[in-house]
């Protein structure tokens, strides 16, 4: 792909996601249109997928902002239904998916057809999970879809992989496969837990923002690359990593912690942009590898395909979620569950970039040199599959979870929670500063002790205020005026720095500096309304 080329992706690709956020398609589902769209353009370069690319370079950042952004402590406290899809639903929608597709598709050979199976078994919940928040879906829910598909990828690849060997013929066995996916899947684990706790201790030591920030970028690919060197599952080490890193950023200082969370939502908004533009931009690629397979007939097997991987979750989902419950244990020890909720996730299973990128790896030739069985047809079932869970689903998911009325999160509660967890604070850090004070080496004058203590006083009564009398002329409650109001007066003070370096009163670098201290004070407000 040449420099112009990826430019024009980026560029085109970011422009449509931000469009989508002034409608209410999911960005996914409108990037994948106008990639399909794109793809018959004239003049639009060849945009072929590069599993090289999309595996190594793509898939650890995505995987590492997203764990970093989940919760160890709610995905331990849901391990069971997690693990339950992320390993076990993975594969047992290969075996199901690709059993069946061998019964539907006569050319179709069981070992292609399990390469079908193990390609199209992991969902890609990045459209779920935001169609989730934006709807205010039960915590738990979320939880589940975001922790299956940090994963599910490592149970798909390896199992791929186990697929991919025995239609090659090399010989793989189930022992030898099941073997396989043992070693991968500790291994993983093994590297990410050998990994985090010195990358953690580098990042506390090193006190330069922009280096700590150098090396969280490089983190995901050390872990995946370091991983994949022993024949471990990389994707595994990379969530391991990430989540302990997550649980642990309160360590890390507050100036990396500023810059990471912008430089991580930046790279995630272009990575998943492009790769789902690139999803679309596949199909006349796609359509010139069918061969010998009409494209009705090819087709018809997308529509049988599509069927069963929709319905193959469902009958894991739903068994995988009431059977074990019959152990006291279980329901003692989780939250009671109605149809509701393995209805939203099981309809939540959509594909993605993940899915093509492994079919599009799937080897030319078999050990014996002869064109690899019905690759083209795996490749176009595998594409239709993944735009079809994303716009049938993707499309009608927010309906379902507006009909089904599922009980969302109370916004009065949580900003009580939040309220008293803030108060408890403030009392430690009062405490605390009576104490030093108390020390004369720590002898402040009066004004600036006093506004320690007003800032102090203002962070404690900022989400009481949000509870509230609300201002009928402006609707804000009076935290969210006092927080306009410095937003202005910052803006105030910045014109006037501007104005005086354009006067030459100030050179440019104390401007600089000036206008940092201003953006930390800003940025700290709008991190509060994010939080709102």
């Amino acid at each position: 792909m040449e420099a112009l080329s990826l430019v024009a992706l980026i560029a085109v690709s970011a422009a449509v996601a931000g469009a989508a956020r002034r409608t209410r398609v999911p960005a996914p589902l409108l990037l994948v249109a106008a990639g399909l769209v794109a793809s018959y353009l004239p003049g639009v370069p060849d945009y072929t997928l590069d599993p090289h690319i999309v595996l190594p370079l793509v898939l650890p950042p995505l995987l590492h902002t997203a764990a970093l952004d989940s919760s160890y402590l709610d995905l331990r406290a849901n391990i069971r239904p997690v693990a339950l899809l992320s390993f076990g639903y993975t594969l047992f929608a290969t075996v199901a998916v690709g059993w069946l597709a061998y019964l539907l598709i006569p050319q179709l050979p069981l070992t292609a057809a399990l390469v079908l199976g193990a390609v199209v078994a992991p969902p890609d919940a990045v459209a779920a999970t935001a169609i989730a928040r934006r709807l205010g879906l039960p915590h738990r829910i979320t939880t589940i879809l975001q922790g299956e598909s940090l994963i599910n990828d490592a149970t798909a690849i390896t199992a791929y992989r186990v697929a991919v060997a025995a239609a090659v013929g090399e010989g793989a066995s189930w022992l030898g496969g099941m073997g396989e996916f043992a070693v991968a899947a500790l291994g993983g684990v093994a590297v990410g837990l050998a990994l985090m706790v010195p990358i953690h201790w580098l990042r506390t030591r090193l006190r330069e923002p922009l280096l700590q920030n150098t090396l969280s970028l490089l983190i995901p690919f050390v872990a995946y690359a370091a991983a994949e060197q022993v024949h471990a599952s990389g994707v595994l080490a990379v969530v391991v990593v990430a989540l302990y890193l997550g649980h642990r950023s309160w360590q890390v200082d507050f100036a990396t912690r500023l810059q990471e969370a912008a430089v991580w939502k930046m790279v995630a908004f272009v990575l998943e942009s492009a790769v789902f533009a690139l999803i679309g931009l596949q199909l006349s690629y796609v359509l010139r590898g069918l061969g010998d397979y009409g494209v009705a007939q090819a087709l018809g097997y997308a529509v049988g395909v599509f069927v069963l991987v929709v319905a193959v979750r469902f009958l894991w989902v739903f068994p995988a979620t009431f059977l074990p419950r019959i152990s006291p244990r279980i329901r003692a020890r989780e939250p009671e569950v109605t149809w509701k909720a393995p209805l939203v996730v099981g309809w939540a299973g959509m594909r993605g970039v993940v899915s093509l990128a492994i079919a599009f790896s799937i080897p030319l030739t078999t050990a014996a040199g002869e064109p690899f069985p019905s690759r083209n047809l795996v490749l176009f079932l595998t594409f239709t599959t993944v735009i079809g869970t994303l716009v049938v689903q993707g499309l009608t998911l927010p309906a379902l979870i507006r009909a089904l009325r599922l009980p969302r999160p109370d916004p009065f509660a949580e900003t009580l929670a939040e309220a008293e967890a803030q108060n408890a604070a403030s009392e430690a850090a009062e405490r605390k500063l009576d104490a030093l004070l108390a020390d004369e080496r720590n002898a402040l004058p009066e004004p600036l002790e006093e506004r320690l203590r007003t800032v102090m006083e203002r962070r404690r009564n900022s989400v009481w205020e949000r509870l509230g009398a609300v201002n009928e002329a402006t609707g804000e409650s009076a935290d969210e005026t006092y927080r306009r109001l410095a937003r202005e007066m910052i803006g105030a003070e910045r014109a006037v720095f501007v104005e005086l370096r354009d006067a030459r009163r100030i050179d440019d670098e104390m401007m600089r500096t000036l206008l940092f201290r201003l953006d930390l004070e800003e940025a700290a407000a709008y991190r509060e309304e994010d939080a709102d």
